[in-house]
């Protein structure tokens, strides 16, 4: 682990750290394609500047560092329910994304980026913690529903928040919690100094209402009123957090949690929409929240252009005072996506193990220490990005709980492979664990499968039968790491 203070870089020439072969997976087409490829909205993109049709993404590389990498700032964005191929520079044919795609210009975009988690709650845990969600009782809610004692990461757990705090960060959380509820849980209990937004998976747009008696908008752990759209609101909160980071010394933490475009399909002037399903919420509807009589590819595609604005408006506001060189961005999705997101070439979505659930739209950017309009397809983690930002910030994990991920520092910054290692997955249902190229997969039916994802993203060609010693082989590996989790209750 490195100084609280910097991090030394002891390669002057970094080494080309693409995995082999070079262009497999999603941005095959992207480096032999090039110019426009998966930038499917390369001309949104050079509209903000960023890019035009004819720059092409190229493998990554690590900028050589002089000297040492300070700490930087760490500003987290999520994206809820986000399909893999959502943002026009993952391919959407329909979907007008400038923000996201200038974002991915300005740094490295990654096509094997994975949640550890199927759906919203098990995800989140991951990050916040650094482990698998089955390490705690509550990351076996998928998801968390309702408010329990058991049913939220104990105050008591280490998290990325209280360890950066520990070294001196401010830390701030808006938009989605889903980490356990009022009284028991709570962002100001685990680690984050500030926090606006919701405690809960879903809520209405306007009407804030999670359940029948469920209304959720919170300041810390104050109830407080506001019937405007929830995105505009998360917005406005954000670029405050922002102003007020700038007006300090100290380094910081930031956790951006949009609930776009997660259910009820709901914009911004949809408030009679709104308005029948708050009614049937307040009746004891079952699934009311779920809207499953609603929505369609054009309102999911307004949801996900108005979530591409306001993080815009939040990373112009970053530049605007000037904190954009010293701040790495990670944006991602928590999870694969809905009934409205386009995941091709995956199959399955949102809480399903396969490709399509858990496989995500995943950007990092830090101008000057991070290389632009570059592409990587090394399989990337969430609880990796909890020991990366760990290690930026100087900060040793607490050994009694040890993380999961693998820190990404000495591959960004220095140029070293990603040591391989197994990417695991399990829910109530459903398990994968993945290993290089190969996929080990058990559905709902309990028959098991093996997929080379090299040659097979959708996973249509089972090896099972052809290769049985790499399936048992991948299944031990499975069942090795589920041995050290807390079983699911009957």
């Amino acid at each position: 682990m490195v100084s609280s203070e910097s991090i030394d870089n002891d390669e002057e020439t970094p080494r080309m750290t693409q995995s082999t072969p070079a262009t497999r997976g999603l941005h095959r087409r992207t480096l032999a394609g090039a110019a426009v490829g998966a930038l499917g909205a390369a001309g949104a993109v050079g509209a903000t500047g960023a890019a035009g049709p004819a720059a092409a993404e190229q493998p990554f590389r690590a900028v050589a560092q002089r000297g040492r990498v300070p700490r930087p700032n760490i500003l987290v964005i999520l994206a809820d329910d986000l399909g893999a191929a959502d943002l026009g520079v993952y391919g959407s044919p329909n979907i007008e994304t400038p923000n996201l795609d200038r974002l991915a210009a300005s740094g490295l975009r990654f096509t094997d980026g994975y949640s550890a988690g199927a759906v919203c709650s098990p995800t989140r845990f991951a990050l916040y913690t650094g482990r698998h969600p089955g390490r705690t009782p509550g990351g076996l809610q998928e998801p968390i529903a309702a408010p329990a004692p058991t049913a939220g990461i104990p105050p008591e757990h280490p998290t990325l928040a209280s360890l950066l705090r520990a070294q001196g960060y401010a830390t701030s959380m808006v938009g989605k919690w889903h980490g356990g509820f009022l009284p028991w849980f709570s962002p100001l209990k685990s680690g984050w100094d500030y926090f606006y937004g919701n405690y809960s998976g879903g809520l209405d747009y306007f009407s804030k209402l999670y359940a029948k008696d469920g209304y959720d908008l919170w300041e810390g752990e104050q109830q407080v009123k506001d019937p405007r759209y929830y995105t505009d609101i998360l917005t406005e909160k954000a670029v405050d957090v922002v102003r007020r980071n700038a007006r300090q010394s100290r380094p910081w933490l930031f956790n951006l949690n949009f609930t776009t475009p997660h259910w009820p399909w709901e914009g911004r002037g949809d408030k009679a929409v709104s308005d029948e399903i708050t009614a049937k919420v307040q009746a004891g509807v079952p699934r009311a929240l779920f809207h499953d009589d609603g929505g369609s590819l054009e309102k999911y595609t307004e949801m996900v252009e108005s979530l591409d604005r306001s993080i815009g408006r939040v990373l112009d506001e970053l530049r605007r005072t000037g904190q954009d060189r010293d701040t790495i961005v990670l944006f991602q999705s928590d999870n694969g996506g809905e009934r409205f997101s386009y995941n091709w070439p995956f199959t399955g979505n949102k809480a399903s193990v396969n490709e399509g659930g858990i496989r995500v739209p995943m950007i990092v950017s830090w101008p000057g220490r991070i290389g632009k309009r570059q592409v990587s397809d090394v399989p990337v983690y969430t609880t990796d990005w909890t020991a990366t930002f760990l290690e930026l910030a100087g900060a040793e994990p607490d050994p009694a709980y040890p993380l999961d991920g693998t820190s990404l520092v000495p591959h960004l910054f220095r140029g070293r492979e990603v040591p391989e290692r197994d990417l695991f997955w399990r829910t109530r249902t459903m398990r994968a664990l993945r290993r290089g190229e190969l996929k080990y997969l058990r559905t709902p039916d309990g028959v098991d499968h093996l997929y080379d994802l090299g040659a097979d993203q959708r996973e249509q060609a089972d090896l099972a039968k052809r290769r049985p010693a790499d399936l048992a082989a991948l299944r031990s590996a499975w069942e090795s790491v589920n041995a050290t989790l807390l079983p699911y209750p009957a």
